[in-house]
This record gives structure tokens, C-alpha cells and sequence, in this order.
């Protein structure tokens, strides 16, 4: 092996201060998003002051709503630890969670500032896909957000690095790297997502391609965590998510689940694919999808 320890979490400590790379690795994220944001806004011609005012009330609201999510359904541990709510850099944000803070956040500033919203998010989808890719190595470096146990052998079929391998070695057990399929799947979702853009689709149907993309990804990924946050459904639900994710029973076994027979990330991941589906035949088939994404703004409304 490269790495005869783990990387640890902490970058660089300042005195009492400790910088974690869970934290580098995030605002690493969200600036390659902004950027990447700024840039396809100028060629519908927007100024670029809206981004940057945008990401002020998205960024903080994507963290408080990631945090609440998870605190909300890991709340039987936080009642007797309540000092470790605001202990962000020890993991714990809610992907889904970050998603409802930060759209709810973006859709009220840009109905305040009187623009476009399924413009303005087409343009800024990219940039979250990619941002999650990105955001996933945080979860690498805390050693969490991984899946069952496999072999050495495994890792080494899949022609990953030493220091990956040895990142996923946690208590002499190896797991499955299930950071690493989110992130790969993410970035495959950011180019396709930027190929789409290029096709010139109807207006909002990159925001739904989005939910598609990454939900369905999601659905099968999480089948393989052991960190799933869960709640006891009835059996019908159960057995849905159960028959849907059977596929991948063909190649892994899936995830010890604790605390219900539901996986939440799977339900919402499920409802988010299913709604981005309708809404694009929906939209489509009642004639409200009739602007296309690089129509100009000055001939359309949002």
C-alpha cells in the first residue's frame, strides 16, 4: 500500500482551530459550481452580480436544511448529544436535505429579484451534479457514507488505487466504496447534462433530467450503504423498494439496514425520479413546455 495510516481528517490546525478537508472539499465545490453558473449565465445574459447574491441565501440554506434532514431522522442520538448539531465537519449532511433548503432558498430570491426560476436553475444544475461528484470525496476522507463488507480482492478488481483501497480499510474491515460510484455516476451526470444543454431542450427540462439522473443513481447506490437513514414503513412500501433495487442483487448483496425497513434516501430518491418524469410529459403534453433553454429571455417569461 502507498499510505501506511489513513488520511486524516484534519488539513491543518491553527492553534485551537482545526480546518477539516471535509470542509475544504465542499467550498471547493461550491466555488467550481458558482463559477461554472457565472459562466453560462452571460451567455443568456445575465449578470453575473445575480449568482453571487443567489449563493449567499442558497449556500447557507443547502447546509441548514442538509444538517436539519439528518438531525431530524437521527434525533434518538442528538436528544443525548446535543452538542454535536452543529458538528458539521464530522459528516452528517443530508444530501436530500441540502437540495429542499437550497431550491426553496433559490426559488424565493429569484421571485423576489422578478427572474426566470426553471432558467435559472437549468443553468445551475450542472454545477450541482458536479458539485455533489466533488462533495463526495469529504465522505472519503471521514471514512463514511461507504457500503458493505467486501474482499481486498474486490477493491483490486476495480483498479483503484492504493490510497483509496487503504481509505476504505476501517476497523480491519474493507467496504465498499460507494462514494466513489456516487461521485463517478454524478460527474457522468454533469457531462450529460452539459450534452443535453447543447440539444437546446425545453425550458425546465434540465432541472428534471437532473432529479432523473441523480435520483436513479441514488436508488441503487443506497441500497449498498449501512448508514441508511430509515423508518419502519408498511410492509407494501418495503417490499416496492425491495422488488425495484432486486437487479443488484445479481452482482452485491445490499446494506445492513438498521432502524426501519425503509430507506428514506431510496423513497424521496424514487419520488424525485418519478416526478421528474412526469413533469417533462406533463409539461409537454398540456403545451406548457413551449420556450426552449437558449430561447431569449426578452421573448419568453419564467
Amino acid at each position: 500500500m502507498l499510505f501506511a495510516q489513513v488520511i486524516d481528517p484534519v488539513a491543518l490546525s491553527l492553534g485551537p482551530i482545526k480546518i477539516h478537508w471535509y470542509g475544504i472539499i465542499l467550498g471547493t465545490a461550491a466555488l467550481v459550481g458558482l463559477w461554472l453558473a457565472v459562466r453560462e449565465g452571460k451567455r443568456h445574459g445575465l449578470d453575473s452580480d445575480l449568482f453571487l447574491d443567489m449563493v449567499v441565501w442558497v449556500i447557507p440554506a443547502a447546509i441548514l436544511g442538509a444538517r436539519l434532514y439528518y438531525v431530524l431522522f437521527e434525533w434518538d442520538y442528538y436528544a443525548q448529544n446535543p452538542g454535536d448539531i452543529i458538528a458539521v465537519w464530522k459528516g452528517g449532511l443530508a444530501i436530500h436535505g441540502g437540495l429542499i433548503g437550497a431550491f426553496l432558498a433559490g426559488y424565493f430570491f429569484l421571485r423576489k429579484r422578478g427572474m426566470p426560476f426553471l432558467l435559472t436553475a437549468d443553468i445551475v444544475v450542472p454545477s450541482i451534479i458536479l458539485g455533489q461528484a466533488i462533495g463526495r470525496w469529504g465522505n472519503f476522507v471521514n471514512q463514511e457514507a461507504h457500503g458493505g463488507p467486501v474482499s481486498l480482492d474486490f477493491l483490486k478488481s476495480l483498479h483503484l488505487p492504493d490510497w483509496i483501497i487503504e481509505q476504505m480499510y476501517i476497523d480491519g474491515v474493507y467496504y465498499h466504496p460507494t462514494f466513489l460510484y456516487e461521485s463517478v455516476w454524478n460527474l457522468t451526470g454533469f457531462l450529460l447534462l452539459l450534452l443535453l444543454r447543447r440539444v437546446n431542450p425545453k425550458r425546465g427540462e434540465l432541472l428534471f433530467s437532473y432529479l432523473i439522473w441523480y435520483s436513479l443513481g441514488r436508488f441503487f447506490i443506497e441500497g449498498l450503504r449501512t448508514d441508511s437513514l430509515a423508518f419502519n414503513g408498511p410492509e407494501w412500501l418495503a417490499g416496492l423498494l425491495e422488488a425495484l433495487w432486486a437487479p443488484m442483487n445479481l452482482l452485491f448483496e445490499p446494506g445492513a439496514l438498521s432502524g426501519g425497513n425503509v430507506r428514506i434516501a431510496q423513497l424521496v430518491s424514487l419520488c424525485l425520479a418519478l416526478a421528474g418524469i412526469l413533469l417533462i410529459l406533463l409539461r409537454r403534453g398540456l403545451g406548457y413546455a413551449r420556450q426552449s433553454y437558449l430561447e431569449s429571455e426578452g421573448r419568453v417569461s419564467g
